[in-house]
C-alpha cells in the first residue's frame, strides 16, 4: 500500500468525520500521530475483496465506491463520500475485506493500521478507548441503518 508520508494527516478532516462526533479535539490529536495518508486516483482499488491487510480508512477527499459480488457480478452497492469511514470490521477483527473500495476521482484517505493503534493504547490509553467506543457506536449506527433497510424490505411491497 502507498502512503504519501511526507504529508503528515491533520487533526481537522478526522474531527469532521463520523467517528469525529465521538471524539474531543485530544482523541482526534492523539490519533492522527498513528495515521497515514493515502492520495488515489480516478478508478484506482485502495482495497480488493478478500485482502487481509486491516487498515481501517477515513474518507477525507473524493469518493470511494463499494464494489460487491451480487448474483456472481460485481456491482457498486453504495457510494462513500467524505467523513465516511471503511474496513471497521476489519481493524477490529483482523479479518478478510468483504468488499472492493475504488476511488471515484481522486480522493485521499487517512489510515490507521491495528499495529500502530496499539502503539495509542500504551501512550495514550484514555484517548485509544474513547476511538474505540466511536468505533463501537458506528457498528450500532450501521447495524441500525441495515436493520430498518430488512424491515422496509420485508414489508409487502404497497406498504413500503
Amino acid at each position: 500500500m502507498n502512503f504519501s508520508e511526507e504529508r503528515l494527516p491533520a487533526r481537522l478532516p478526522i474531527r469532521n468525520s463520523e467517528l469525529g462526533r465521538y471524539l474531543s479535539d485530544m482523541d482526534c490529536e492523539a490519533l492522527v500521530t498513528v495515521m497515514n495518508v493515502r492520495d488515489l486516483a480516478d478508478g484506482e482499488v485502495l482495497v480488493e475483496e478478500g485482502d487481509t491487510d486491516s487498515t481501517l480508512f477515513f474518507l477525507v477527499e473524493g469518493c470511494l465506491e463499494v464494489i460487491a459480488r451480487t448474483d456472481g457480478r460485481r456491482r457498486v452497492v453504495n457510494t462513500m463520500k467524505p467523513g465516511d469511514s471503511a474496513g471497521i470490521r476489519s481493524f477490529v477483527e483482523r479479518t478478510p475485506r468483504q468488499v472492493r473500495l475504488r476511488a471515484k476521482g481522486p480522493t485521499t484517505v487517512y489510515a490507521i493500521r491495528p499495529d500502530d493503534f496499539e502503539l495509542l493504547l500504551e501512550t495514550h490509553p484514555r484517548q485509544a478507548y474513547s476511538f474505540m467506543r466511536g468505533l463501537f457506536r458506528m457498528l450500532n449506527i450501521n447495524l441500525e441503518r441495515m436493520h430498518r433497510k430488512l424491515f422496509k424490505l420485508s414489508r409487502p411491497a404497497g406498504r413500503r
